[in-house]
């Protein structure tokens, strides 16, 4: 992954073939024109826990249209709490709620969260730009 600084308050990563923007929001210098890094790392579990939901349900031949998740992150500046809920409609079969729950913990992000990496950061002053 390639981190580089194209203006203002914007940070840009370069990964595999995908280019991912940030900024910060008006009220801390930046314009808002792409989600904040912390937003991102929130999307990141949302996301990857609705993958297995799709996943789940697209194994069992249940429409994706009568299921959605909400999500509620807690705290003052950290995520102390996630709240999940899994909203779904008539159509959905009552037997694999608990199914559904239990797909959610396969989420890679979710998992990470439980295990700390190690970080080790260097300066290379010779770095090639």
């Amino acid at each position: 992954m390639k981190i580089d600084f194209p203006g203002g308050k914007k940070v840009r990563a370069a990964y595999k073939d995908h280019i991912i923007e940030t900024d910060q929001s008006p009220a801390t210098g930046g314009e808002g024109l792409h989600p904040s890094p912390f937003d991102l790392f929130k999307a990141s579990l949302g996301t990857c826990m609705g993958a297995y939901v799709m996943l789940f349900c697209e194994e069992r031949n249940i429409p994706l249209d009568c299921v959605s998740i909400d999500m509620q992150f807690e705290g003052d500046g950290t995520i102390e709490n996630v709240n999940t809920q899994i909203n779904v409609d008539e159509r959905f079969p009552s037997k694999y709620y608990r199914a559904l729950v239990k797909a959610t913990e396969s989420c890679k992000v979710k998992r990470q969260l439980k295990s700390s990496p190690v970080f080790m950061t260097t300066v290379n002053p010779k770095a090639d730009r």
